[in-house]
């Protein structure tokens, strides 16, 4: 049996991150969260996740800085940016975070089984 997949969820909402965990515990992967992406960087480079999911707009260190951090020391590693900052805003950022280095990118509020869709394709998981 494979280990499970270790998931790295960054949220400045809380209970955006429970609810994340929830799922995605549900689903049989392992999951981390912190609350904004400035220990983002360190703790890739600790656990070696297998997947990132961001928010765009967090305090302390937002997601497209994350995204690009994470990037430079991660190419190949799978990050799902995900954002609710409004209409126009909200459009730009998922486009620049795309640009940047982000593999896909959800619109808040998107649906937990389109975010599964996204996880799964990424990580190569086959369908059930």
């Amino acid at each position: 049996m494979a280990a499970p997949r270790h998931i790295l969820v960054l949220d400045d909402d809380p209970m955006m991150r429970s609810s994340l965990r929830t799922v995605l515990e549900g689903k049989g992967y392992t999951v981390d969260t912190l609350p904004d992406g400035r220990r983002a960087p360190a703790i890739v480079a600790e656990t070696r996740p297998d997947a990132v999911i961001t928010d765009i707009i967090m305090p302390e260190s937002e997601g497209i800085e994350t995204i690009v951090a994470i990037r430079a020391m991660a190419p190949d590693l799978p990050i799902i940016a995900i954002s609710g900052g409004g209409q126009i805003l909200e459009a730009e950022f998922l486009d620049m975070a795309l640009q940047l280095g982000a593999s896909a990118a959800l619109r808040k509020p998107f649906e937990l089984a389109a975010l599964l869709a996204t996880l799964e394709r990424l990580l190569n998981v086959p369908s059930e």
